[in-house]
């Protein structure tokens, strides 16, 4: 299948503080409980010593959710893909501390690692909560949601996988309905076509942010057919 080209990215990296502890993670956890990027397929039976069930977590940000799922699920593999050095740190160590062998974490970009990296068919489970909304029109090509990385998501997932998705911002809860409602290759979970009610996860810090302010959280999950 055709690829997406991803001359724009739906993230900005920005310079944030990062802890002694952090910073340690970065260099001695990284190596253990990493998986280095490249433009080769990757073996995830090789990866993980087993067959299991196999889920992406795109954008985890610090890792409490991408933690507190794999902790719940040893019977599933859980990778994690995300770009800020902090978040990655963070949960880094919470990987070592709780002794987790289901969870890898990928420090790169999520389309470029499920372009060149992740073959077809091979996730149960693609992950995306909170990610940036970019609210202003002119900004909305650079939302991660869009037709050709549905797509994309779709030709990895299995028959049968699922889409989960959230984020706390009504208007783009929209647009990830119209644009996954649109795929022929999705078929929405919830009975009435809209959203679903919040599944049982850890509340990411945008999550928890976003109910301070007043907004709603908007769950969406689409089956891959």
């Amino acid at each position: 299948m055709n690829t997406p080209r991803h001359a724009i990215r739906s993230y900005v990296l920005r310079t944030g503080r990062i802890t002694r502890a952090q910073t340690r993670a970065l260099e001695e956890l990284l190596p253990r409980f990493g998986i280095l990027y490249s433009d080769s397929l990757l073996d995830l039976d090789a990866v993980f010593g087993r067959r299991a069930r196999r889920a992406l977590e795109i954008g985890f940000g610090n890792g409490d959710t991408l933690v507190e799922l794999a902790s719940r699920a040893p019977e599933m593999d859980f990778i994690g893909v995300e770009v800020h050095p902090p978040g990655i740190g963070h949960c880094l160590l919470a990987v070592e501390a709780l002794g987790l062998p289901n969870a890898r974490v990928i420090a790169h970009d999520a389309v470029e690692v499920l372009s060149n990296q992740l073959a077809p068919a091979s996730l149960d489970e693609v992950l995306i909560y909170f990610p940036d909304p970019w609210p202003k029109k002119r900004h909305h090509k650079r939302r991660i949601v869009q037709p050709a990385f549905a797509a994309l998501v779709a030709d990895r997932l299995k028959p049968g996988g699922r889409f989960k998705l959230a984020t706390d911002w009504e208007p783009y809860a929209a647009w990830m309905l119209e644009v996954l409602g649109s795929s022929r290759e999705f078929t929405n979970a919830a009975p009435a076509g809209g959203f679903v009610d919040r599944p049982a996860r850890e509340a990411t810090r945008f999550e928890s942010r976003g109910r301070r302010l007043g907004h709603s959280v908007f769950d969406l999950e689409f089956v891959r057919r």
